[in-house]
């Protein structure tokens, strides 16, 4: 079989992750750690803030106090933060979290592209480039935390048809940049409509990489059909398929605490469990920690119910037997499990 190379290649039924007979599934944490900017202006190299910074540690004893282990997916001006270093380098340490990569391209060396919505895609750049900004961030995690990473993550979720064979080579082991069930093409990036929502490989000429999607679910009463009546209603507005929502036809539910009510939630853990999903892949942005930087959480009522979000959403995964697991439980149960030759 040739390599498939991508990401948006439909895998081999060999090659997607699925759970061993009687086999729960797996609960992963994952963060896009990144600078506070405001998500309506302009894309910008300068003018960015780091105020949410602090707001990491409170994060980490909270999900330390929980029992999981999140693993947080750093951009450049976070390695770049002495703050941040010291807040997860010592998670890191004592094993309590993890450390991946996420590239945000406008704020990353080298700064050789005009900054705009298309080349805030990292897919959307020229080959050499991408690959000198993961290089360059690659190497400067491994220096700033000991341990190069291998988990990555693309900002705004903007893979590209080469992606996986330059991590491949980069020594990234998981990338963790599908969003299964949304579309960018309006904005110039990717389409992630039909995407799989389990785990699977990605052949590439460097070797393999597997893809954990972030997970999102389709409920209502067309059920897992719904997913193509709803994007196709939705490509009218947004309101079309918050219609759909409201009258129970079809309702699209990530698994985040931005935008997402906990029962809705509740809900989605309890579809993806049902279905039989190996992960379960949480997601949220970091600068949601501290008021004022997200639509998410605006106030502190809206962070204290963020961090009562998780109580809620945590206490149902224990409920349904769903426990959390890292990136390096999520590759051995893939390697496992994997029925490729």
């Amino acid at each position: 079989m040739q390599p498939a190379g991508d990401f948006f290649t439909e895998p081999a039924a060999a090659d997607v992750v699925k759970l061993a007979s009687g086999e729960r599934p797996r609960f992963w944490v994952t963060i896009d750690t990144e600078e506070d900017f405001d998500w309506t202006a302009p894309f910008a190299r300068t003018g960015y803030r780091l105020t949410s910074v602090p707001a990491l540690a409170a994060c980490q004893s909270y999900f330390e106090q929980a029992q999981v282990c999140p693993i947080y997916l750093v951009d450049w001006p976070i390695v770049a933060d002495d703050r941040a270093v010291g807040i997860l380098g010592e998670g890191q340490a004592n094993g309590t979290c993890d450390i991946g990569a996420q590239l945000h391209p406008w704020v990353t060396p080298p700064h050789d592209e005009d900054v705009s919505a298309h080349n805030s895609y990292a897919g959307n750049l020229p080959l050499a480039l991408q690959r000198a900004k993961m290089a360059m961030l690659r190497d400067t995690i491994a220096e700033r935390f000991g341990t190069a990473p291998t988990v990555y993550r693309a900002g705004r979720y903007g893979l590209g048809f080469e992606t996986a064979t330059m991590l491949a080579e980069l020594g990234f082991l998981c990338d963790t940049s599908v969003r299964s069930g949304f579309d960018y093409r309006a904005g110039h990036g990717p389409d992630y409509r039909n995407a799989r929502l389990e785990p699977w490989w990605v052949d590439t000429t460097a070797g393999a990489v597997l893809e954990v999607p972030v997970t999102t679910v389709f409920g209502g009463l067309l059920g897992r059909a719904g997913r193509r009546v709803y994007h196709h209603i939705a490509r009218n507005g947004t309101r079309a398929g918050a219609a759909l929502a409201r009258l129970g036809i079809v309702e699209r539910i990530a698994l985040t605490p931005e935008g997402i009510p906990a029962e809705r939630a509740r809900k989605a853990i309890d579809i993806a469990v049902d279905r039989g999903l190996p992960v379960l892949n949480f997601s949220f942005h970091s600068p949601s920690l501290q008021p004022g930087n997200t639509p998410y959480v605006r106030s502190d009522a809206d962070l204290d119910r963020f961090y009562r979000w998780w109580d809620a959403v945590l206490d149902h995964l224990a409920r349904r037997g769903v426990e959390p697991t890292t990136s390096t439980g999520i590759l051995a149960l893939a390697e496992r499990t994997q029925t490729r030759p």
